[in-house]
């Protein structure tokens, strides 16, 4: 497919159906009513986030349309049904298209374009599907977030080449220079009948934390500062460049914490802080915490002024919508409110147009994922691993255990024991008894990840252990215990809970938090504190994601630039047959006064 198509494509218009598709979006159209006022204007700015490569409501590791418990769909496709009626409803020059971040990785159909059949910007190559539909739809402006960098800067350069919008990264600076690496703003118009335009500024703020989390591609290249200084600094400038109304889009959470700890000096999730502590905001889409916020309201320190923030969950399943009101006063135009709001797009159909966009490409990864690479003699799943040692995770675990102890032999290091590190990312993935295919194995493992070691000792060892097993809720002995109640303590995610494979131990649930793991054994003896140990790890963990205790100050031994998920998927094409009899092993249990409790 030629860059022609994209172009040709562009920047379409709304769709004339505009009653159809407003009816099926929930809403009425309106255009029709609106009288334009001299003195008042209104406009409305429809933010998405969190896209991770969902154009269509299509599972690429279950191979049929998503479907999950609370009923949700996913994609652009929906999305541009609901946009398509908002903007019949709004009428011409009175609505504006954003996205926070994470665009182009997290689907197979995302992946294969990155990695399979790479786009490389210019003419004659592919077209990243992201493009190809958000061109379509006519998207104003795009921040960037943490999971663009994930395939590297060249790729990410690459996508914003066939992109008909600016990519926005106020944060993202060039190492050499600390000039801006991206555009830090857009600023669009919107035109009024009485000649009053009102002119739109888009602030883009990224994540600090890519500094950690892609080091191997950012490091000396890109630094990224926090987000309140950032929008300190370009906020005014854009005020000053005649922005009337000013939108953040910051992929950045709201809780004002951090997943990696004092590694950095800048707060992953600031959002709500640049609210609070930047002056001239009226409005901030948020991402990045895959949350689902239809409006909330953080006063501004200096100004004492209402900033509203909406985050509209993640995949596609919302649309953020800020309706914004403004009075004409002393020559220019002043914000007089901001309401926030979420529409579900399991309410919409697929808009037939970006279905049809991207057909080619669908089918593509479809065909990619389906290949049959290699059998398994019984089935596996991951239903239970959060809570009990399953044969999936060790099977993640074995390999990367082997590829490790294959890369340490002959080295100084080749003697120590190799343990391994895994989560389980994905309750729903499972491997079928008989063929298995990529998007098996790649469901496992739905991260773009690659395998480090670490050199690590045994006293370090069981603070990793007991970091980990804050996942855990306390159960009291004697006390029924759920496992839907169980895991997931304190907001910890699925993926933030380590099993580690090649050592023995116990989780004493009764116990708090830091005091839990007990017998900590390898090979049936106790794990000495200055026992020496090479640790098995993705990246993530490794850089610090997560903020586990030693792991990102350990020695690193030897890296890998290839996916986890990659190379799982050579294991079982080299190896033929996956065979849990070869790696299964109950290595961790729950406990509760040193009996089970499963």
């Amino acid at each position: 497919m030629s860059l022609d198509r994209r172009t040709f494509i562009g920047r379409t218009a709304a769709t004339s159906a505009g009653v159809a598709l407003a009816t099926a979006a929930g809403t009425t159209p309106a255009a029709a009513e609106w009288t334009p006022d001299p003195l008042r204007f209104s406009f409305s700015v429809m933010g998405t986030t969190d896209l991770h490569g969902n154009v269509l409501n299509w599972d690429y590791f279950t191979d049929a349309e998503f479907t999950d418990g609370e009923g949700n769909d996913i994609g652009l496709a929906k999305l541009s049904t609901l946009i398509n009626a908002i903007r019949d409803e709004r009428g011409p020059h009175r609505t504006l298209l954003i996205d926070a971040g994470d665009t182009i990785q997290g689907t197979q159909l995302a992946y294969y374009y990155a990695k399979i059949d790479p786009i490389t910007g210019g003419n004659g190559g592919p077209v990243h599907p992201m493009a190809l539909a958000m061109n379509a739809m006519g998207y104003d402006a795009v921040a960037l977030g943490n999971h663009e960098f994930n395939y590297g800067i060249p790729l990410l350069r690459a996508f914003e080449e066939q992109c008909d919008f600016p990519l926005l990264a106020a944060n993202a600076l060039d190492a050499a220079t600390e000039r801006p690496a991206f555009p830090p703003y857009w600023i669009g118009t919107l035109r009024n009948p009485y000649g009053r335009d009102v002119k739109v500024g888009v602030l883009g703020l990224t994540n600090p934390g890519i500094a950690v989390w892609d080091r191997a591609h950012v490091e000396g290249l890109m630094t990224f500062p926090g987000l309140p200084e950032q929008a300190a600094h370009w906020v005014p400038r854009m005020r000053a460049a005649g922005a009337d109304v000013v939108i953040v889009s910051a992929h950045s959470g709201t809780s004002g914490t951090s997943s990696y700890g004092d590694q950095l000096p800048h707060v992953e999730n600031a959002a709500a802080l640049v609210a609070e502590q930047v002056p001239g905001i009226d409005a901030i889409l948020v991402g990045h915490a895959h949350e689902e916020i239809a409006e909330r309201r953080v006063t501004n320190a200096e100004t004492g002024r209402d900033v509203v923030l909406s985050e509209p969950l993640r995949w596609g399943m919302r649309l953020s919508v800020f309706d914004i009101e403004l009075v004409w006063r002393r020559g220019h135009w002043q914000v007089e409110s901001v309401g926030s709001r979420v529409l579900n797009a399991n309410t919409a159909d697929e808009d037939p147009r970006i279905t049809a966009l991207v057909a080619e490409e669908h089918a593509n990864a479809v065909a990619y994922v389906n290949q049959v690479i290699g059998t398994a003699s019984e089935a596996m799943t991951a239903a239970e691993a959060p809570w009990r040692d399953t044969p999936i995770i060790d099977f993640i675990n074995h390999v990367q255990a082997e590829t490790v102890r294959a890369a340490m032999a002959g080295t100084e290091y080749g003697d120590l024991p190799v343990l391994s590190q895994a989560a389980c990312f994905s309750r729903t993935a499972a491997i079928p008894a008989g063929d298995v295919t990529i998007r098996d194995v790649a469901g496992m493992y739905v991260f773009e990840n690659t395998l480090e070691a670490r050199l690590v000792t045994g006293a370090q060892l069981k603070d990793y252990l007991e970091f980990s097993a804050r996942y855990f809720a306390r159960v009291p002995a004697g006390a029924p215990v759920d496992p839907e109640e169980l895991t997931n303590a304190d907001g910890t995610p699925d993926y933030n809970y380590d099993v580690v494979s090649g050592v023995t131990y116990d989780i004493d649930i009764a116990e708090p938090a830091g005091s839990r793991i007990t017998g900590l054994a390898f090979e049936g003896e106790p794990v000495a504190d200055t026992a020496e140990f090479v640790l098995a790890v993705n990246n993530y963990r490794a850089n610090g994601g997560g903020n586990f205790p030693h792991v990102a100050a350990a020695d690193q031994l030897w890296s890998n630039s290839d996916e986890i998920r990659n190379t799982i998927i050579a294991w079982v094409q080299a190896n033929g047959e996956i065979d849990p009899a070869a790696f299964a092993s109950v290595d961790w249990r729950l406990t509760r006064d040193g009996e089970p409790v499963f």
